[in-house]
């Protein structure tokens, strides 16, 4: 007797399966490259991106860009609004640097101060964050655009954020004091330029955040004369 063997089919289950999941990738591979290459759709057929000019990549008044057509320097001429918007990124990227200091301290204290510094940065943080929005919204209403990359930050900012771990309470005292000393002078200094380039608003918030630093490292610094601290 003859034995009837099984028939094999032209492909297994799992093979057309593959090739099921291959045209699938295809298909989406095919889709997005397609949308990828095809010019995005605006209301008026400009780009919707493009680069800050100026000396410090703040100025979006001329892009052309997709709503972007209104977008001017108000009361101040090229000139003012190049030298108030140096500032406003320059002190935008201090203030977050010193945010992110603050917070790594506040991570890292150890020693008999842990509880007193662990806290305090925070409160310390409390004051200084909420200039960060208000500086990149004003210079967004003189027409510019705020820098938000972590390598314009860093090359923007007149503090360092540590890399290294500190656990020393008057190492990290000492540092802030240093920091919070040359900022409150920026903010000073800064605040007599803007006013001088016709901005006298800018300048009233400058010499409030140097009020704010003035206090924070007055507080830190008394904490110094403490011969334990350590």
């Amino acid at each position: 007797m003859t034995k009837k063997g099984k028939s094999s089919p032209d492909k297994t289950s799992a093979a057309k399966g593959a090739d099921r999941s291959a045209d699938k990738s295809k298909t989406k591979k095919d889709r997005l490259s397609a949308e990828g290459s095809a010019p995005a759709a605006t209301s008026d057929g400009k780009p919707v991106a493009g680069q800050a000019t100026g000396s410090a990549g703040a100025d979006a008044a001329h892009l052309n860009t997709t709503n972007n057509a209104l977008v001017d320097h108000a009361y101040l001429s090229e000139d003012e609004f190049g030298t108030v918007a140096e500032t406003l990124q320059r002190n935008l990227a201090t203030t977050i640097s010193l945010y992110l200091k603050f917070k790594k301290y506040h991570w890292d204290i150890r020693g008999r101060f842990f509880r007193d510094l662990h806290l305090a940065y925070d409160e310390f943080i409390a004051e200084i964050f909420p200039g960060i929005d208000e500086q990149a919204e004003r210079l967004v209403a003189l027409g510019g655009s705020p820098i938000a990359a972590p390598a314009d930050i860093e090359r923007h900012s007149t503090v360092q954020v540590p890399t290294e771990t500190v656990r020393d309470a008057r190492t990290q005292v000492a540092d802030l004091v240093a920091d919070l000393t040359r900022v409150g002078k920026g903010y000073r200094d800064d605040s007599q330029t803007v006013d001088e380039a016709n901005d006298p608003a800018t300048a009233d918030m400058y010499n409030g955040y140097a009020q704010t630093i003035d206090k924070i490292r007055w507080m830190l610094q008394a904490m110094m004369d403490d011969q334990y601290l350590n």
